[in-house]
């Protein structure tokens, strides 16, 4: 029998490989946030559907009530994608060795997170009291970055771990005197009667980031996905911007899906840094500062043992980002690549 060439065995071999890798029916998870609402709207719209239609996959948007629960099903591979800030994409998915990619940098938080004391007016009074929040989440690190701010430390308070699910009905009990939390469960114990906000994340411009993050692996394997993901957001981006009807009924669909009126939706944006345009989101990524915020993070991090067991240092984790890795280029698990806000940007997905 007459033996195959080797060049047409190796295309060959890479036509199986991709057909075993390649898949056409992805998963993607969300939970309640001013930020992450229009991946609601674009399944709800059907543009979500749209562009997975061009380019033949499937994309299901799924809702998760918990936040930190949806973070932790995308890090066991029960989801391709999940909405997440940052810090939880290094510490959850990547500190669990899931090599992980912020495929979309929507937004930064700019007043969306915040500390709320009762009865008193000033950071400083947070001395001495328990403070209920998401244990180990960006509003631990709002907390510490607060009281930096105020000469304390986390061994002037203590801190109570709180579902972001429970954290409204909590707040409402009487022993409940110090909350760290974010919209839209920030605007709505804010409003209650003599509850103060002292501190919020417009302080610390451009730390608390908020993403769609994917499987690097499966980004790899599935560009497609990348694709439709990414235009799919940017067509919400659209939609959603303006005085027009259309506009207006886009956000009021988003304000009620997270239980609020339009008022209250968009006094949320109001303190929300969204970026609309994908060059926006690409100029953010490239700048030399997000590094340096994610070395900071990163320190937080290790500072509380969220970079696993065994992590000598803050830069156990490889963080790629543009202008450079922060950490261990050997151990890269999170990846900020502007590569597909990128073919947004220049109208070519």
């Amino acid at each position: 029998m007459k033996s195959i060439p080797r060049l047409v065995l190796v295309v060959l071999l890479g036509l199986f490989s991709s057909s075993i890798f390649a898949k056409d029916n992805f998963k993607v998870c969300w939970s309640i946030y001013v930020g992450w609402m229009p991946w609601d709207y674009g399944k709800q719209s059907g543009i979500v559907k749209k562009w997975a239609d061009k380019y033949g996959i499937s994309i299901d948007v799924v809702q998760i009530n918990d936040y930190v629960e949806s973070i932790n099903q995308y890090t066991a591979g029960g989801f391709d994608g999940c909405t997440m800030t940052n810090m939880d994409a290094l510490t959850i998915p990547a500190a669990g060795g899931v090599d992980s990619t912020a495929l979309i940098v929507g937004d930064f938080s700019n007043g969306n997170d915040g500390i709320v004391l009762k009865g008193k007016k000033t950071l400083s009074d947070i001395k001495g009291q328990k403070v209920n929040l998401v244990e180990l989440s960006v509003s631990h690190y709002l907390l510490a970055r607060g009281l930096d701010s105020v000469g304390l430390k986390e061994k002037d308070i203590s801190v109570v771990n709180t579902s972001d699910a429970d954290m409204v009905a909590v707040y409402g009990t009487s022993g409940v005197t110090a909350v760290a939390t974010w919209n839209p469960l920030l605007s709505e114990i804010v409003a209650r009667p003599n509850s103060h906000k002292v501190f919020n994340s417009s302080q610390i411009p451009g730390e608390i980031i908020d993403l769609m993050v994917v499987n690097t692996k499966t980004l790899k394997e599935n560009p497609k996905f990348g694709k439709a993901l990414t235009g799919a957001w940017y067509e919400i981006m659209a939609s959603m911007q303006g005085k027009g009807k259309p506009a207006i009924a886009a956000r009021s669909q988003m304000a009620k899906a997270s239980g609020t009126d339009l008022k209250g939706f968009e006094a949320q944006l109001a303190t929300t840094a969204m970026f609309y345009k994908a060059g926006e989101a690409v100029n953010f990524t490239a700048s030399p500062k997000l590094k340096t915020t994610m070395q900071y993070v990163a320190e937080f991090s290790f500072s509380h043992g969220l970079l696993g067991q065994g992590a000598p240092n803050a830069g156990f984790i490889g963080i790629e980002t543009p202008s450079g890795v922060f950490g261990n280029a050997k151990n890269i698990k999170l990846r900020f690549d502007p590569t597909y806000m990128d073919l947004a940007a220049k109208g070519k997905l």
